[in-house]
């Protein structure tokens, strides 16, 4: 038994689920649309020139939950996930999901994507282990803040290492799949990198170092 860990955003997905909630909001008039849709497109391109201030990011991005109630959020994780997520998902990532599965390895998604995003999406995908940038509650009420350490990059390999050392796992014959160039930190940290439909920088790389490249779309 390995470790199968993926990356979520553009690799299991056809989509950035985190930039699609926002585009969400937007449309469902929970934000000022046109700042808030300027911002969010402003993040994603610093995101895609390994550039974002992930920081800055959650708390732009988990803004609008503060003082909503778990009840209140988990309608509007329901209503995104119908009308948003469902047309990202593809057939080709429950496949590679299953092979994992079938083989008996342990299953593990990690995202800089937040978990009130990604976590029905995960258990969507049947993923029972997902690590993402996680949210403060306080007295059944989003604050708006995140907390912990934020599982992008570099902060990915803290996280998994954490989690490796309470469930006593090991990262020998790991595989890591991912579309990004800023998963570089774990890629690199793993037996077995797969670059997945990946961007440009990730190609470049994966094609220099003779690291399998697959397309889920």
């Amino acid at each position: 038994m390995a470790l199968a860990i993926f990356d979520l955003d553009n690799t299991l997905i056809a989509g950035d689920s985190d930039h699609s909630w926002g585009e969400f909001l937007c449309a469902e008039g929970l934000v000022d649309a046109q700042r808030f849709s300027h911002d969010n497109d402003r993040f994603y391109q610093d995101y895609q020139e390994g550039r974002l201030d992930i920081y800055a990011y959650l708390r732009f991005a988990l803004a609008p939950l503060a003082g909503r109630s778990i009840e209140e959020v988990a309608k509007l994780q329901q209503q995104f996930m119908c009308d948003w997520v469902e047309p990202m998902l593809l057939p080709a990532a429950f496949e590679l999901l299953d092979k994992h599965r079938n083989r008996g390895d342990e299953l593990v998604i990690i995202t800089a994507s937040n978990t009130v995003v990604t976590g029905p999406i995960a258990e969507r995908l049947g993923v029972a282990t997902l690590m993402g940038c996680d949210t403060e509650i306080i007295g059944g009420k989003y604050t708006g803040q995140p907390i912990g350490v934020p599982s992008f990059q570099e902060g990915k390999v803290t996280r998994l290492h954490d989690w490796l050392s309470e469930t006593g796992h090991s990262l020998k014959g790991a595989w890591f799949y991912s579309d990004s160039h800023n998963d570089l930190p774990l890629l690199e940290r793993v037996d077995n990198p797969v670059a997945t439909d990946p961007d440009p920088q990730l190609a470049t790389i994966a094609n220099d170092r003779g690291w399998p490249i697959i397309s889920l779309r």
